[in-house]
């Protein structure tokens, strides 16, 4: 568009800047030729006004009022020259009519965060309180995007072949055993990124990155004078910029250089990178939290509301986003598309997605536009989209989410299953036979990869304390332990916590072995938590978000103290990524539709015959044939998984294999380290090629060659 000649604007412009009509196009605060554009929308506002400030300063040095004729339809716009972007912070002044029964709350006292702000100042500090801009804590910054990518691009690897590692950025080096230079930050995960490339997953999910503020509802443990903080993140208070408390840089802005240099480095060791993303809610809260941004910018716009005027709480935050606004479905896809344009973000894991299916009264919607425009979206084409589909109000749609052939989800019912398969509950098996094929009665119609499995997750135990817990144990959080998930499907070995027992011990190695040897052999998109390699514990705590501590962290003294567990995941996730008959993307037929003289999946119970496993029985085998492998579009070789949940040992009859063939031991887990797992291509052949003797809760996975 063609840029009016500079006027001032002196009554208001204090500074005397000059300033033109701005492009309504460039939502947030855009660096032109020409100078700063400024644009934001609000649809009940009556006026708006530009505050600017020097960079640390608390008082601003000039605010510029919107003329009339630089707004557009319901956009405020604004070209201002003669500003430095390196020494300036910004925000704005919204007025209009507070009438919190209509749905507004404008309060021209209010400095407001811009909701497009690319970089916010305020929290530039882990744990460091600011003490510039008393109410207004968070500024945005003008984004300068001076990068060097090189070749790098979004590595767009076929769902089916992810391995997925949610992960946490500050707590996967914030323990002082990490040993890195810049521990708890971005750059702390470049220097352990090793570790990741040993381990042999090629995709980490990053719990939020979005700005966030970690004093949010924080309290002192007045036994232990520890400050309890927003740990997680999830309580998003600005979209479009990373928390800059999570970088090692102190300069304003060095967040967005260090969180794509990790990117890019992460892209070449092969690892995608999904960002977990919270549009549920804002951290505004109800009517009685703080306003930062949105509520006063134009909260009937932005918040599902009651007729009174009060906050739907579908998300159990005390506020739920509009999702399915039209101008929030804007902001939204804008949001997406910067991150997967600007960052190379890979994908995107949504935070109680069921929530975003949600009308703009708060009835689910069978056909929500939000969710059929991401799918649809040409920018967003070749990012992972998977939901967490459920919400905090009952609104649970594992197997139902709105998929438009796009989405994929994080599987309740696969976890809740195998943890209760693991710990030894009957009447599982049909179960468990779906959950292992990835689903169909969940999914018919789009095929394993719309299913995310895991049995941990950061929402939960860990690994660790799924074996070692019965209870919660959630004390430290000081919410009198209500807090956390009650229905645990847990199984402590017979031992609440810690304990010398050798033979209780042992048991829950085992049972940690079985549990991700469940789960990389299972078809569909395999996640494990952070740390579960090496049998990190959080002492029973399943409801972390408040421990920054070592309840939390990473401590890496464990990968020589459980170096058996580490192994172990290792050469598992190795033996998956060597298989792709592991890795389908369409349901296995039952069929011997190549004519290679097995069907493409058998069930198998304790003896050798093919369908009879439906029952009570604690278990269960199955045989992948390795010519299906792909849907018969790659060659691999035959893999058969036994699985004895049982507190007996069990004997097993092996399917009988074609001449020339023999069964080979990849791993078993009733075995001692190191004979409990093998490198790939020095599996052992068994001596007794008809039978395997397989201890009691143990799982065995075989090769044919």
């Amino acid at each position: 568009m063609t840029t009016a000649p500079m006027t001032l604007v002196a009554e208001n412009n204090r500074a005397q800047l000059p300033i033109a009509p701005g492009n309504p196009l460039l939502p947030g605060a855009t660096l032109t030729p020409a100078g700063v554009n400024f644009s934001v929308f609000s649809f009940h506002a009556e006026a708006c006004s530009l505050v600017l400030f020097k960079q640390g300063e608390n008082e601003p040095y000039t605010e510029i009022l919107f003329p009339d004729e630089y707004k557009t339809g319901a956009v405020f716009s604004i070209l201002v020259q003669g500003l430095n972007p390196a020494d300036l912070e910004y925000g704005y002044r919204m007025s209009g009519p507070n009438e919190p029964e209509a749905g507004h709350r404008f309060n021209a006292e209010k400095v407001l965060l811009d909701p497009y702000a690319k970089s916010i100042t305020g929290r530039g500090t882990w744990k460091q309180h600011t003490e510039e801009g008393g109410n207004f804590p968070y500024r945005g910054r003008v984004y300068v995007n001076d990068f060097y990518w090189g070749d790098d691009q979004p590595l767009k690897t076929p769902i089916e072949d992810l391995i997925v590692y949610e992960m946490h950025v500050r707590d996967f080096t914030a323990h002082p055993s990490s040993g890195v230079q810049h521990p708890g930050t971005y750059l702390g995960i470049i220097e352990k990124i090793q570790h990741l490339c040993d381990l042999g997953v090629n995709a980490v999910e990053l719990m939020p990155i979005f700005d966030f503020d970690e004093f949010e509802n924080s309290r002192t443990n007045e036994k232990t004078g520890e400050l309890l903080v927003n740990h997680w993140g999830y309580s998003t208070v600005g979209f479009f910029a990373p928390k800059a408390g999570l970088a090692a840089s102190k300069r304003d802005g060095g967040e967005i250089n260090e969180l794509k240099q990790l990117v890019k480095t992460l892209h070449e060791n092969g690892i995608e990178v999904i960002l977990d993303v919270v549009f549920n809610h804002t951290a505004e809260g109800n009517e009685n939290g703080p306003t930062i941004s949105f509520r006063g910018i134009d909260n009937q716009i932005f918040y599902i509301l009651t007729p009174e005027g009060y906050y739907y709480n579908f998300t159990g935050t005390g506020n739920t986003f509009n999702s399915n606004q039209p101008a929030v479905i804007d902001f939204i896809i804008n949001c997406l598309r910067f991150w997967t344009v600007e960052y190379h973000i890979d994908g995107f894991r949504f935070d109680l997605a069921s929530a975003l299916t949600r009308a703009e009264n708060g009835m689910p919607l069978a056909d929500p536009p939000l969710l059929k425009m991401l799918a649809h979206d040409p920018i967003l084409a070749n990012v992972k989209l998977i939901a967490e589909p459920w919400d905090a109000d009952g609104l649970y749609n594992v197997g139902s989410f709105p998929a438009y052939n796009r989405w994929a989800e994080w599987n309740g019912k696969y976890r809740d299953a195998m943890r209760k398969y693991l710990k030894g509950e009957a009447g599982l098996v049909e179960e468990v036979i779906q959950r292992i094929q990835g689903s169909p009665d969940l999914y018919p119609g789009r095929g394993p990869i719309a299913s995310v499995n895991f049995i941990t997750a950061h929402d939960g135990f860990t690994l660790n304390d799924l074996v070692s817990y019965n209870e919660k144990h959630n004390e430290l959080n000081l919410e009198d332990n209500k807090d956390g998930h009650n229905e645990n499907e847990s199984w402590n070995c017979g031992v609440e916590g810690p304990t010398d027992d050798p033979e209780v011990n042992a048991l829950r190695r085992r049972q940690m072995k079985n549990a991700i040897t469940m789960l990389l052999t299972s078809q569909g998109v395999p996640m494990f938590l952070m740390g579960d390699e090496v049998a990190r514990t959080q002492n029973g705590n399943n409801n972390g978000y408040r421990q920054d501590n070592e309840i939390s962290w990473f401590d890496w003294s464990f990968t020589e103290k459980n170096a058996d567990i580490l192994r172990y995941f290792q050469q598992m996730i190795a033996f998956r990524r060597q298989h792709p008959v592991l890795r389908n993307g369409h349901y296995f037929a039952y069929e011997d539709y190549l004519n290679v003289g097995c069907v493409d999946l058998m069930w198998f119970s304790t003896e050798a015959l093919a369908g009879d496993a439906k029952d009570e029985r604690l278990t269960l085998a199955f045989m992948l044939c390795g010519a299906y492998a792909k849907g018969g579009l790659v060659e691999d070789e035959d893999v058969f998984v036994a699985l004895n949940m049982h507190w007996e040992d069990q004997t097993f009859k092996l399917p009988k294999l074609a001449k020339k063939k023999a069964w080979y031991a990849f791993a078993n887990t009733g075995s001692d380290a190191p004979d409990d797992i093998h490198e790939l291509g020095s599996e052992p052949r068994l001596n007794d090629q008809k039978k395997l003797i397989l201890k009691s809760r143990s799982v065995a996975v075989l090769v044919a060659r």
